[in-house]
């Protein structure tokens, strides 16, 4: 089992299914993308800028979009947002016209804010947490 905070819980992923590294690298990232990788699961579209520009603070757009890259590269998020390669945090602060990318730091200042703006990336998009979708799945 590999523990997931999401919300302000932390909750258990099974991964027993998986080899032990394939468990112990689970959402996180194994190194810094190829720059193939960032140009195509980093990069924002105009739908995913509208949404990251809803955000007041260059700390707060960097590190919601950070967010949502994110999971769509390892299929979770997180538990530390801004726990990412220095390229993918460059590549994000780039498409949004962000000279000082270490402005992120200020990101998780209040502790709800990451939970907060991982809703909000799965009420944009319709995706669900994993554990939400337990009764969509039994016979």
């Amino acid at each position: 089992m590999v523990g997931l905070l999401v919300g302000p819980t932390l909750r258990v992923m099974p991964v027993e299914f998986l080899a032990d590294d394939e468990a112990a690298a689970y959402g996180r990232f194994a190194g810094p993308p190829a720059q193939a990788d960032l140009e195509r699961v980093f990069f924002l579209d105009d739908e995913d800028r509208a949404l990251v520009g809803q955000r007041r603070g260059v700390h707060m757009r960097l590190g919601f979009a950070l967010q949502l890259v994110t999971v769509r590269r390892l299929g979770t998020f997180m538990e530390d947002p801004l726990g990412v390669p220095g390229a993918v945090l460059e590549f994000v602060a780039e498409q949004l016209g962000v000279e000082d990318a270490s402005q992120v730091k200020r990101y998780a200042e209040r502790r709800e804010t990451p939970f907060d703006h991982q809703r909000d990336i799965r009420r944009a998009y319709g995706w669900k947490d994993f554990t939400d979708v337990g009764g969509e799945f039994t016979a």
